[in-house]
């Protein structure tokens, strides 16, 4: 059987129909997913794979008993990382980086001497960014390959400094940028970012301030960055840099690059700052200019693909606690309290669940990738009068992207061309007095919306070990000849990944996977469908 191995999913069918999915995904025709459909050959024997790629095109047939060496090789080709050496004949450098000068001339405190000291990456070095072998594509969250869900190692590149560089850190003029919504750990990432240039011998540092709007709005100038001035950044929420949504055409952008001198660009930010920050490396690389462009994963919604978490996503989750705490405070102290929660979540419901699933205290989650419905016997709102009646008061959590399906779409979108959407908070509150009314029970509901509240705080310590081990990785990145990367944690490793891999759909939770399960033992929710 053969078919068309393309991307960075996992297609796979049970009825003749074809569904993404992407990491931690496994839908098999399930309305909960995030699907798209997907043509392939058919041909005799078990039900084929379609796997959608970014890069070549390539059939695989699983009647091959070479099948799995010609994914794998598809696989190291997707995932092997742009150099500037790829348009530039370039001969590498010693790299500046050391840590020796910590070390005393007699060697480390196990004797190892100075010259021998072992804090380079190799770049042969892999991470493996799955681990879980499943016996079957029924087990909760699978993720299978082929119909029988055979083994297959999937690498991807390890982050780190590498002993050879290939820029002149004292010639190096390296710019951030800090794009899209606030996000908690930005500052902790221009932070170490300044602190690891520095490191390296790089004198001209600047920040892009508001975003890609810096490259080319008039009375925009740099700020220049260093050491002293950005000591203390880390102390407070926001940008030190500012932000902004949208910007020029990406053409314009690399000519204030080109007339800049900027050999080193760090962009911050979500799925469509990487959109922007590879289509930068891609007029670059057009443009035969020696540039390296790194991306650090920038979003409280942690809804960008393959990696573990985004920075600023465990200090939004924690925050959102806080509003949880408070709303079943409120509705424990009043009498058929309801308390109701709105939080972030633009095309995931990853906060709402974690929330939900750490707080202990919500009786209702209701996330985008999850279809419910209001009213009716399996109806949200009949649930509502169940708690009501068994244990007095509840708590609902909801994801800003969830029922959108229940509200009339306005068709808007902002500077960075994402739909803006109606308010499910606001509509929930209202069905929820509206049906108690008409029902004539008494419900006392207390609307929380904390959405700017859970991004404009400052990084948690776990976010801020994040922000730093990404900021620095960033930086070794650059200087190891890498562009149109993004620096990330994948299965609890440090890695680089093309950005083409990571921007072809946001991540989404699965409905099938053992964390959401987990959030429902949790809750004690129905399905409400």
């Amino acid at each position: 059987m053969a078919f068309a191995l393309q991307s960075s999913g996992n297609f796979y069918s049970t009825q003749h129909k074809w569904l993404h999915s992407t990491r931690g995904q496994s839908f098999y025709g399930s309305s909960h997913s995030n699907a798209k459909e997907c043509t392939c050959k058919k041909s005799k024997g078990p039900a084929p794979i379609c796997v959608k790629a970014t890069s070549t095109k390539v059939e695989l047939d699983f009647n091959d008993p070479s099948w799995k060496q010609k994914f794998q090789e598809n696989w190291d080709k997707r995932f092997d990382l742009p150099r500037i050496t790829d348009i530039y004949d370039l001969k590498p450098r010693a790299t500046t980086f050391s840590l020796k000068k910590n070390r005393n001339s007699a060697g480390d405190e196990n004797g190892t001497p100075m010259d021998k000291w072992n804090g380079y990456v190799n770049n042969d070095d892999r991470a493996l960014l799955k681990v879980i072998k499943y016996a079957s594509p029924n087990s909760a969250g699978a993720e299978c390959i082929d119909p029988d869900c055979s083994w297959v190692e999937q690498w991807v590149h390890r982050a780190g400094p590498r002993k050879e560089i290939y820029y002149e850190p004292e010639e190096v003029k390296a710019a951030i940028v800090t794009c899209g919504g606030l996000c908690p750990g930005l500052n902790d990432v221009i932070r170490q970012i300044v602190f690891t240039l520095e490191t390296y011998g790089v004198k001209n540092i600047v920040g892009i301030p508001f975003g890609y709007r810096g490259f080319f709005e008039k009375g925009l100038k740099e700020m220049p960055l260093s050491r002293h001035l950005v000591e203390n950044i880390n102390l407070a929420g926001g940008s030190y840099l500012g932000v902004s949504r949208g910007g020029a055409k990406t053409s314009e952008i690399v000519d204030s690059i080109q007339a800049r001198r900027i050999d080193m660009l760090f962009v911050l930010g979500g799925n469509g700052t990487h959109a922007g920050a590879n289509a930068i490396h891609e007029e670059c690389r057009k443009r035969k200019l020696k540039v390296s462009v790194v991306a650090v994963p920038k979003t409280i919604d942690n809804d960008i693909l393959l990696m573990d978490k985004t920075f600023g996503f465990d200090t939004a989750v924690e925050e959102a606690q806080r509003a949880i705490n408070s709303a079943y405070i409120e509705a424990r102290s009043a009498y058929h309290g309801i308390g109701l929660v709105k939080l972030m979540g633009r095309s995931s419901g990853f906060i709402a669940m974690h929330a939900s699933l750490s707080s202990g205290q919500v009786d209702v989650c209701l996330i985008p990738e999850v279809p419910f419905t209001l009213d009716g016997e399996y109806g949200v709102l009949r649930h509502l009068e169940h708690l009501l009646e068994t244990k007095g008061f509840c708590v609902v959590c909801v994801a800003e992207a969830a029922g959108q399906d229940l509200l009339q779409k306005s068709g808007a979108t902002d500077a960075s061309g994402n739909v803006i959407f109606s308010d499910i908070g606001v509509h929930m509150q209202q069905k929820i007095k509206m049906h108690f009314k008409d029902i004539g029970v008494p419900a006392d509901v207390k609307y929380i919306d904390p959405t700017y509240m859970v991004r404009a705080c400052r990084a948690n310590a776990s976010d801020a070990i994040l922000c730093t081990v990404l900021g620095q990785n960033a930086v070794h990145g650059a200087f190891a000849g890498f562009s149109g990367i993004t620096s990330c944690i994948c299965n609890t490793h440090y890695a680089y990944l093309p950005i083409t891999e990571v921007i072809t759909a946001p991540k989404r939770v699965n409905p099938n996977s053992r964390m959401w399960h987990r959030c429902l033992t949790s809750t004690g929710q129905p399905d409400f469908h």
